[in-house]
């Protein structure tokens, strides 16, 4: 079996809805995951946008999450270290936890959310990157699974 992940917020591949956006309130989606491995210990999720201008552009970074958590709450608040021992890591806007999707005007961008079921916790702290945290996977993945959504801005200026 894979690792299923989904939201109850967007369907797989439709359109982000605002409130999860820079251009909203910039809120976590709720998201939830089925068959994570039995001797899973933790999950990792790296959510990104491959379509940045200016190189792949990093979303969230969480990891330590409890493998029978069966996913993550709506609005995750953005804190260093959530109260069930997850961990956040830094995004490409300079802060730690979620930054919401807020492209430049124009192209539609995709945006993964990708979990990783491992078979340890993680030893890294709050902050890490996500080249921090792919290096720290190395050799404890037990399946991974991928979720993904769209977004496009019609004006404003770019973030990311």
């Amino acid at each position: 079996m894979s690792l299923f992940v989904s939201s109850p917020d967007f369907y797989k591949g439709a359109n982000i809805p605002a409130e999860f956006t820079g251009e909203g309130d910039n809120t976590s989606p709720r998201l939830n995951w089925d068959n994570v491995p039995e001797k899973a210990v933790s999950l990792a999720l790296i959510m990104d946008d491959p379509d940045a201008p200016s190189g792949t552009f990093v979303h969230w970074v969480i990891f330590n999450i409890p493998a029978a958590s069966g996913g993550l709450p709506w609005s995750v608040p953005v804190e260093p270290q959530l109260e069930d021992g997850s961990i956040q890591g830094s995004n490409s806007g300079g802060g730690i936890g979620y930054y919401g999707p807020y492209p430049p005007p124009g192209n539609r961008h995709r945006y993964y959310f990708t979990l990783y079921a491992l078979d340890t916790m993680l030893p890294l702290k709050a902050g890490a990157s996500k080249q921090q945290l792919l290096q720290a996977l190395e050799g404890h993945i037990l399946d991974k699974g991928r979720f993904f959504g769209i977004y496009q801005r019609s004006g404003g200026l770019p973030i990311g």
